[in-house]
C-alpha cells in the first residue's frame, strides 16, 4: 500500500470517525484500514487518532495532518485529470451540503443523471436548513441562498432565486386581495424567523428600483419552509417564497400570486467551499452539473 493511498484511508476515518464505516465506504477490510492508520503514525511518531469502544476522534496533530492531507489529496486528484476536459474519470467521495427544500424538490431528483456519468463518484447530501460549518461538519462546498456574509467562503455563483408573493384563497376571500404594499396594514402575514439566528424577516419588495421592506403583523411565526407553506395553505396569512417553492400549489388553486409587480429582489445562490481549499476537478465538475440544474429548475420558475 502507498503513501498516497494511507493518506486516504486516514481522511476517510476521520470523516466517518469510526474504522469500521470508513473501511465498508473503501471496499477493505478493517485491519486493513487499522493498519494503514496504524504504519502512518509510525512514520511520523505522532498519535493522530483517539480511539474509544464508541468513536474514533483526531488529536490536535491529527487534525492538522487531516487538513494537509485534504490539500494533498486535492492536488493529486488535479494532477491525475490535469488532461482531462470531459469530466471523464471524475471518482471519489464528495460532501455536499444545500437548503432542505431544494435538497428534496430539484438536487435529490436530478442526482441519477449526474452519478450515472460519473460511476466512480459518490455524494454525501446534507439537507438543512441549518447554516453548516465547513470545517466541524467536514463538508466540501454548500450551497447558500442570500448575500454571502463568511469572508472565509469562496465559489461560484449559480443564479438568482426569484421570490413571489402568495396567500390561499380562503385567507384573501377573508380579507381580500392586496393590490400594492399600501393594502398590506390591512393584512396578516406568516413570519419566517431565521433557523440560524431567529431574525424574523420583514416582507419585502421592489420600487423605483429600491428595496422597500416591512415589519407586519403576524399571529404565526415559524423556522422552516415546510410549516411556512402550510401555514400559508392553512389560511393564516401572506409570505413569501421562491417560485419553484409553490409553484405545484399555485397550479392547483391551493395558492394564488398576489402584487406580481411588487416582489422581492431575487436571491442570489452561490455555491461555496472554503477560501483555504482548492476547487478540486470533482468539486469542478459537480458545480457544472449543479448550475445546469439550478438554471433549469429553478431560475425559470421565477419566470412562469
Amino acid at each position: 500500500m502507498d503513501r498516497i493511498e494511507r493518506f486516504r484511508i486516514f481522511a476517510r476515518v476521520v470523516e466517518c470517525a469510526s474504522f469500521t464505516r470508513a473501511a465498508a465506504t473503501l471496499g477493505l477490510p478493517r485491519s486493513s484500514v487499522s493498519a494503514a492508520v496504524a504504519d502512518l503514525e509510525a512514520g511520523l511518531g505522532a498519535r493522530l487518532l483517539n480511539r474509544t469502544t464508541r468513536k474514533v476522534s483526531t488529536t490536535q496533530e491529527g487534525e492538522a495532518f487531516y487538513e494537509r492531507c485534504l490539500r494533498l489529496l486535492a492536488d493529486v486528484e488535479e494532477v491525475e485529470n490535469l488532461f482531462r476536459h470531459d469530466g471523464a474519470g471524475v471518482a471519489g467521495r464528495l460532501r455536499v451540503d444545500v437548503p432542505g427544500r431544494i435538497g428534496r424538490l430539484v438536487i435529490a431528483p436530478a442526482l441519477p443523471e449526474l452519478l450515472a456519468r460519473h460511476p466512480a463518484l459518490d455524494v454525501d447530501l446534507g439537507v438543512t436548513d441549518r447554516a453548516v460549518n465547513l470545517v466541524e461538519d467536514r463538508v466540501d462546498c454548500v450551497l447558500r441562498v442570500g448575500p454571502i456574509e463568511d469572508s472565509s467562503l469562496v465559489g461560484r455563483r449559480l443564479g438568482e432565486l426569484g421570490l413571489v408573493n402568495v396567500a390561499s384563497p380562503a385567507y384573501l376571500a377573508q380579507r381580500g386581495v392586496p393590490r400594492s404594499p399600501d393594502d398590506l396594514s390591512g393584512h396578516l402575514a406568516v413570519n419566517y424567523a431565521s433557523p440560524s439566528s431567529g431574525r424574523v424577516e420583514d416582507f419585502e419588495w421592489v420600487e423605483g428600483g429600491e428595496r422597500r421592506a416591512l415589519a407586519m403583523r403576524a399571529r404565526v411565526t415559524v423556522n422552516s419552509a415546510e410549516a411556512y407553506i402550510a401555514c400559508a395553505l392553512a389560511g393564516l396569512g401572506l409570505i413569501q417564497i421562491p417560485a419553484y417553492d409553490v409553484r405545484g400549489h399555485i397550479a392547483s388553486g391551493e395558492l394564488r400570486e398576489v402584487m406580481p409587480d411588487h416582489r422581492a429582489a431575487p436571491l442570489p445562490m452561490s455555491l461555496l467551499r472554503l477560501r483555504s481549499r482548492r476547487f478540486s476537478r470533482r468539486l469542478e465538475v459537480f458545480a457544472d452539473w449543479l448550475e445546469a440544474v439550478v438554471r433549469r429548475d429553478l431560475t425559470s420558475s421565477a419566470h412562469a
